[in-house]
Order: structure tokens, then sequence, then C-alpha cells
């Protein structure tokens, strides 16, 4: 017995280790403190006015697909915000775009998958769950006559906008990221990205006040504070998981790109609950997919389906939406989700 436990531990262990060896240094440090930096310079609220009568459809909509930029949240944490906005009156078409955004375009998920499992699905990832937001939102408000009843939240110009510093921290930001997360010499990458570190302070000292920095460094943190105990957990989790339940298990079920391996990737994803950036080595190391156990469409349909939906937050949704809308919108991400994976496995084979 302690034999197996001893294994157990080390399996868990040795499965976090290899991810914050491989992955947080070059990853997910530059991912936080872009994700800090959208946290304390794009307001939600800019957001948010959106979702109003007053406003265009295709404004509302583009808005409500891309939101989870700003909003870095998962299944669980996007719903008291859609209660917000739909209680408040907005349509049902914006609002369910924006509920399934809010964790499908988590910028740190996207980041995540796209440095683990390849850019290719990281990008597929992104793509379609932009185009899945919009045309679930649009789908809701025909179904459910979608008239729009709120005017919007009030804003100043001041919130609303982004200065030149503000785009040109984004932009090192991102360069950062990418040199680090490039397959480069490090005699290359570090004096490289020791220089854009020193870019980035110079601005900030130069072109930010004291209390923007420190609300930079505060929404960083307490992105971090959130999402990595939670992450190390889970990928302790998947490791040990992993020794008594190998990935070549889900083969014979996901491993094609077949329309019910794709559809069984899909289904899962909706009963799983999967926090922020854990269903990166739920995908890669439990399904097996980096090992190639599972096609890239279950792998694509699992990564969409399972951080906008899963049974606690469909649990919740059907006391805001009621059970009618609820099962419409639970079967409409089933269906897009499936629809995605099997056109993204058929193009990669």
């Amino acid at each position: 017995m302690l034999t197996v436990l001893i294994d157990t531990v080390m399996a868990g262990l040795s499965n976090v280790a290899y991810y914050l060896s491989a992955h947080v240094l070059t990853c997910l440090i530059p991912a936080f403190f872009i994700a800090g930096a959208i946290g304390a310079f794009v307001r939600k609220e800019a957001v948010l006015r959106y979702f109003g009568a007053g406003v265009r459809k295709t404004l509302s909509y583009s808005v409500a697909s891309v939101s989870g930029i700003v909003l870095a949240v998962c299944s669980c944490t996007i719903l008291p915000l859609f209660a917000g906005i739909y209680k408040k009156g907005s349509g049902i078409g914006p609002a369910t775009a924006f509920l399934f955004a809010g964790p499908g375009i988590n910028i740190l998920a996207l980041i995540y998958t796209a440095q683990i499992l390849g850019w290719d699905l990281g990008l597929a990832r992104a793509g379609f769950a932009v185009g899945m937001a919009i045309i679930i939102g649009l789908i809701m408000a025909t179904v459910f006559r979608d008239i729009g009843r709120a005017e919007g939240l009030a804003m100043t110009s001041s919130q609303s906008g982004l200065s030149r510093e503000t785009l040109t921290l984004f932009v090192l930001l991102i360069v950062i990221l990418v040199i680090g997360s490039a397959s480069i010499d490090w005699a290359v990458k570090i004096p490289v990205m020791l220089l854009l570190i020193a870019a980035v302070a110079v601005l900030v000292l130069k072109r930010f006040d004291r209390d923007e920095t420190v609300e930079w460094g505060y929404e960083t943190w307490d992105l971090t504070r959130k999402i990595f105990p939670l992450l190390i957990a889970g990928t302790f989790l998947v490791g040990a998981i992993a020794l008594w339940l190998p990935p070549e298990t889900f083969e014979p079920y996901l491993g094609g790109n077949d329309p019910i391996s794709v559809l069984l990737g899909s289904s899962l994803g909706l009963i799983l609950y999967m926090p922020t950036l854990l269903e990166v080595p739920i995908v890669g190391t439990t399904f097996g997919y980096t090992a190639g156990n599972i096609g890239p469409g279950p792998a694509l349909a699992l990564l969409l389906a399972g951080p906008t939906v899963s049974l606690p937050s469909i649990v919740v949704l059907q006391r805001i939406l009621g059970a009618k809308r609820t099962l419409t919108y639970v079967m409409l991400v089933l269906l897009f989700s499936t629809v995605a994976g099997l056109i993204y496995g058929n193009l990669m084979v």
C-alpha cells in the first residue's frame, strides 16, 4: 500500500516538475503579466457597455465574442457577470455570446494551449471559439426572439480607450512572450529578453504613474494567486491519474477524427469541470494528445466545450435562464464543438 502511494505521489510530482521547468518561465509568467495588464488597463465596463439596446448588433456581438481576452475567467466565474448583464436587460443573444466567450477566449488558456499543445491547435481554438460565440448568440436571439432590453452602462471617455503608452506596453509584453516561447538558442534568447524587459521597465517608470503600476501588479498577483495553485494541484492530479489510467485507455474512443470520436470529446467536455488552464494538461496528458493517443478533432472539441460548460455551471445557468433556454444553449455548444472538431480534425489528417 505504501509503495502504491509513493508511486502515485512521485508520478504527480514528476508531472508538476515537467510543466514547471518547461513552461512557467517562458510562457506562464509573461502570460500572467499580459493578463494583469489587460485587467488593469482595459476596464470590464468597456466590454459590458456594449450589450444595451442602443448598440448595433455587429458591434455588440463582436465585443461579446472576444470578451474573454479581458476577463480571463472559467465557466463558473463567468456566471455572476452573465447574470448581472442579463438581469439588467441585455438581450439573450449578446449575453450568451458573452457567456461562451468569457472562458472560451481566455487569453491565458489560449497562450498555454499554443505553447503546450501546439500553435496550430491554439490558433484553431481561438478562431473557432470566436466564431462559435457569435453563431450561438445569434441562434439564441433568433429562437427566443431577442429584442435587446438594456441601454448599456454609462462610460466616460477615459475608461473606454487605450493610450499609446499602454499599447506599446502590450506590444513589448507580447514580444517577450513570443521570444520566450520560440525555439531559439538560449545564448540569443536571454539577452534579447533582458533587453525587452529593460524596455518595459523604462516605459513603466517614465510613462505610468505609481497608481497605474500598483494596479497592474495587483491584477497580475490576483490572477496568479487564484489560478496558479489550482494549476499546480490539477497538474499533480493529472500526473497521478495518468499512472493508473494511462492515455492509451482513451485511444479506442477518441483516437480518430470520425463523428463518434469527436462527439464523445464534446460530450466529455460538457460533463467535466475544468478550471482555467487545467484543460491543457488534461487534454495533453490525461487524454494523451501530446502522445498521439487522441485525434486533433476530439482534442479541439474538448478544449471548446470543456472550459465553457460544466455540470456545476449548467445547474446555476438553469436558475438564471430557465430549463428551455439552458438546454438550447448546452445543445448548441455540443453541436458546434463537434462541428469544429470534425472540420479541424479532417484538415489535420
